[in-house]
């Protein structure tokens, strides 16, 4: 069981637009048993969506298109379908009452354009687009399954959720694939490798991968196997429990948790409330932590300290420990966050002052360093971060994920 990805458009193959959808479908393939061959990306021509879809059906049989389904004149992906698969547009009604309920939502006018979207491949079967207008559709030709999709990710992906994936799983016998995901931040790749060598070696004498995928600050650990016992998940769960005696103080969650919404509910289960004082992160911890439905039971609000003069008549930070220290230091971090938890009326604050480049670095303070203080009414606790990274956005989301992980460690009783 194997499945070509093929996406549609200029903008991905000059770099206007990075091509997310590849990565996202692959993943999700191999989650259901479905090994991706190849990849390709290829412009909105007629000639080479053709010899693309040549090409795949000789090596696969199951082939995902994204792109090209649009109303405008360069989208024409449903017109080269309707040439590959020997078929006509036809207006399909169930399409076109949907979308006229849609503009009418939207109270946007429908005109011809609009209308073109519900005109489809005679021979296809819908795949409906609950979230745009461009419907996804589903071929079948010598024993080949073809998903056109639309290339906004977005839509694509609802339509695959909701329907392309329990088709494909429908239509294909597909080993039944077991994946479990470890998150862990504070540590490098190298370092778990290091711990987990004889860990490792014993799942893959028992036919498990073990995939390292890190990101800023960031380790995710996937485990993958086929169950052809019953028995695998049993055995993953013991594995899993002995990961956590070897690297525990790393992992702050599983699957699809983040680091944000742990913490959120830390303090939801605790009943307390939080605030930040951001400098050299300029807002990304209130971004996280806002990013979670239901964040406003515990998060009050932040200031964003980026100026000197905010720091000192805002958040009274001492004007002599800022002459004396610098404000990338522990004790005016540390103002910064006792100082926010007094304004902000919460139980915690989280404060970051630090350098996140590429300029302002000095011999004794380089770019990447960073310092984070957690206050709560009964202590303050802080540390310094060197972050070795050349890039301003990094250096920032980085320092970011590490202050939500000190708090967490606070609310654990773990700093």
């Amino acid at each position: 069981m194997q499945a070509e990805i093929i996406t549609i458009g200029d903008e991905l193959l000059i770099g206007q637009t990075i091509n997310t959808n590849s990565a996202w479908i692959g993943e999700q393939l191999e989650l259901i048993g479905v090994k991706v061959y190849q990849a390709t990306t290829i412009s909105d021509n007629e000639t080479h969506i053709i010899n693309a879809l040549n090409n795949a059906k000789r090596r696969v049989n199951l082939i995902i298109i994204t792109g090209g389904l649009g109303p405008t004149k360069d989208d024409i992906t449903k017109h080269t379908l309707c040439k590959y698969f020997d078929t006509e547009l036809t207006l399909n009604r169930q399409v076109l009452s949907f979308l006229e309920k849609k503009y009418a939502e939207l109270n946007l006018p429908f005109d011809e354009t609009s209308k073109a979207q519900a005109l489809l491949p005679k021979n296809c079967t819908v795949l409906p687009n609950t979230r745009g207008t461009a419907s996804g559709m589903w071929f079948e030709k010598d024993n080949i399954v073809y998903i056109s999709l639309p290339g906004v990710p977005y839509e694509m992906k609802g339509i695959l959720t909701d329907e392309g994936f329990p088709k494909i799983k429908q239509h294909f016998t597909t080993e039944k694939v077991i994946h479990k995901t470890v998150k862990t931040v504070g540590v490098v790749e190298s370092k778990i490798a290091k711990i987990l060598t004889d860990w490792e070696n014993e799942l893959q004498q028992n036919n498990l991968k073990l995939a390292y995928l890190p990101s800023p600050g960031f380790v995710r650990l996937r485990i993958s196997g086929i169950d052809k016992s019953g028995h695998l998940e049993l055995y993953i769960e013991k594995k899993l429990n002995e990961l956590k005696k070897l690297i525990g103080d790393y992992i702050y969650g599983y699957e699809n948790d983040t680091l944000e919404k742990i913490v959120g509910e830390l303090l939801l289960q605790k009943n307390k409330t939080v605030a930040t004082a951001e400098s050299c992160t300029g807002g990304t911890i209130a971004q996280l932590i806002t990013s979670v439905s239901g964040s406003s039971a515990y998060y009050k609000g932040s200031i964003v300290a980026y100026d000197n003069a905010i720091k000192i008549n805002v958040l009274n930070v001492l004007k002599p420990s800022i002459d004396k220290n610098g404000a990338v230091s522990q004790e005016v971090v540390e103002q910064m966050a006792i100082n926010a938890l007094s304004l902000l009326q919460t139980d915690y604050a989280i404060a970051t002052s630090g350098i996140a480049g590429p300029t302002g670095g000095t011999e004794e303070k380089p770019v990447g360093t960073v310092w984070i203080a957690i206050a709560s009414k009964q202590k303050v606790v802080s540390k310094v971060y060197h972050l070795s990274y050349n890039n301003r956005k990094r250096n920032i989301q980085v320092a970011a994920n590490y202050a939500l992980n000190m708090l967490r460690k606070v609310l654990l009783n773990e700093f």
